[in-house]
């Protein structure tokens, strides 16, 4: 018998500031790494794009899934318009 489970994650992300959601997931010590490394503009702080851009590089998997999908798209938009070739 399977157990279902629901992920909750999108849910908090959704109701917490970016630094608040980071701070839940891995507490004040490596919040403050993560912001040393992902604080792009020095503003001291998160934004929606550092965090993103952190995260890609923090999960190396999701570089290669990103890549996977994105020559899948546009191995089927080549197909689609054969004028692009």
């Amino acid at each position: 018998m399977a157990t279902e489970f629901e992920d909750l994650l999108p849910v908090m992300a959704e109701k917490l500031d970016v630094e608040a959601f980071v701070y839940e997931l891995c507490g004040e010590k490596k919040q403050k790494l993560w912001l040393k490394e992902g604080d792009l503009d020095g503003d001291g702080k998160l934004n929606e794009t550092e965090f993103c851009i952190l995260m890609v590089r923090l999960s190396p998997g999701m570089m290669e899934d990103a890549e996977a999908w994105l020559e899948k798209a546009l191995d089927q938009e080549l197909s689609k318009n054969p004028q692009l070739h």
